[in-house]
């Protein structure tokens, strides 16, 4: 009777150690993306002359840190249709069949599961899907970090990030090689914690 009273008690205390310790344990946090202070940008060259920018206005995603295991994922999903240059006529044209054909294509996304070298973001491998076709593309680092937000009352982290790709890897051929292959991304983002 003694051993058995002996074995409930410390199968009990094992029980409520376990229970503490899972508890305590750090959880990956998430964060989801703030589209005012978020901006999916793009350079190249017009004719190899002077340099053609434009941007994505409508965006959203999430992100998640796990500071445990210095891991972290990040799906960032963009309207094509939302590309503006400033000019309605080429918003236009890049939203047609000749590049983002963004009737068959209404979204772009990026993800990626990556890893943080002490609590820092160095670089975000991921893949990138457009029209249709998925192609591996590293988001270079410029800047990362995290921030209790005065008014949202809440952390948010974010950084400066870049990539070069070529278009033609994702079947957007159109005026090679006149208008060179080359596309440079800029992407800023911020992203407020759940």
């Amino acid at each position: 009777m003694k051993l058995t009273l002996i074995a409930s008690a410390l199968l009990a205390s094992l029980t409520m150690t376990a229970q503490a310790q899972n508890a305590a344990a750090p959880q990956a946090a998430k964060y989801s993306v703030e589209p005012t202070h978020t901006f999916v940008s793009w350079e190249a060259k017009h004719f190899g002359l002077s340099t053609s920018r434009g941007r994505f206005d409508k965006k959203d995603g999430m992100i998640t840190i796990d500071k445990a295991s210095n891991t972290g994922k990040a799906e960032i999903n963009i309207e094509t249709a939302s590309i503006n240059t400033g000019v309605v006529p080429f918003n236009g044209h890049l939203k047609s069949k000749d590049f983002f054909n963004s009737d068959a294509h209404p979204k772009a996304t990026f993800k990626a599961d990556f890893k943080l070298d002490g609590g820092k973001v160095t670089s975000v491998p991921g893949q990138l899907t457009m029209l249709g076709v998925t192609k591996p593309v590293t988001l270079k680092t410029n800047g990362f970090g995290c921030y209790d937000h005065p008014f949202f009352k809440k952390q948010v982290c974010g950084g400066d990030f870049e990539a070069n790709i070529k278009r033609s890897d994702w079947g957007m051929n159109y005026g090679l090689p006149g208008i060179p292959d080359d596309v440079r991304l800029i992407i800023q983002i911020e992203a407020v914690a759940e």
